[in-house]
């Protein structure tokens, strides 16, 4: 698949004095107001950023992998998929409400593609099981992909049938496609957790760390540098 190639326009607009002004500008003013433009000019130019929202299993994990990945801005553990109001992390675990836990991901694409996020999106889970990542089941743990537009729908459908075709997994995948909706924040302490609980929980050792590793060895050419 191609890439996606994104360019951005900025329009600098310049205020114009009234030929009639009857307080003439003095050079300290024009000084000022020369140096005000070239500090504007010379400010470092906002990036163009794309928002991708996954849900693949236990948001520690997922959160964890994408961080590393160079081009990722910002990884945020939350909820989607559902259609109450605010829902907590207890609430989504009954596997009630209709939400996923997922990670909404602010990246660069002009350093990683939409498509390079759904190889380790595929790469990184089971999406073959429904409803299910290893021991944690239940519809918040479904495998889906959030499209924030109709450009990462055709993606992400096509990239889906194309792995069903070329038999990479034993069993059809299962992922969910679907329109983004909302997103929920996650409670503070989900943010981040493998990196403030890596050598404190049990969970981060047994199962992220591994999983971790594995992605890193897989996907090197693709982390950010040190």
């Amino acid at each position: 698949m191609k890439s996606l190639v994104f360019a951005a326009a900025y329009l600098f607009s310049a205020g114009l004095s009234s030929c009639a002004q009857k307080t003439p500008v003095t050079n300290q003013k024009k000084t000022d107001t020369m140096n005000d433009t070239l500090e504007k000019r010379n400010s470092p130019v906002p990036r163009l950023t794309e928002t991708a929202t996954f849900a693949n299993g236990c948001f520690w994990c997922t959160e964890a992998i994408f961080e590393e990945l160079d081009g990722v801005m910002n990884v945020e553990s939350g909820y989607t998929g559902g259609l109450t109001e605010n829902p907590t992390y207890e609430e989504v675990c009954t596997g009630e409400t209709g939400y996923a836990e997922c990670i909404r991901v602010t990246y660069d694409p002009a350093k990683i593609s939409f498509d390079e996020l759904l190889e380790v999106f595929w790469q990184t889970h089971d999406p073959t099981t429904l409803n299910r990542q290893g021991a944690d089941i239940g519809t918040q743990y479904r495998s889906a992909i959030f499209y924030h537009n109709q450009e990462q729908k055709e993606i992400a459908k096509k990239y889906k049938i194309e792995l069903d075709k070329s038999g990479a997994f034993d069993k059809p995948i299962v992922t969910e496609i679907t329109a983004f909706s909302k997103f929920y924040p996650a409670e503070n302490y989900h943010q981040q957790y493998f990196e403030k609980n890596e050598t404190k929980n049990g969970y981060c050792k047994i199962v992220i760390r591994p999983k971790l590793d594995k992605f890193r060895k897989v996907f090197v050419d693709k982390l950010k540098k040190e």
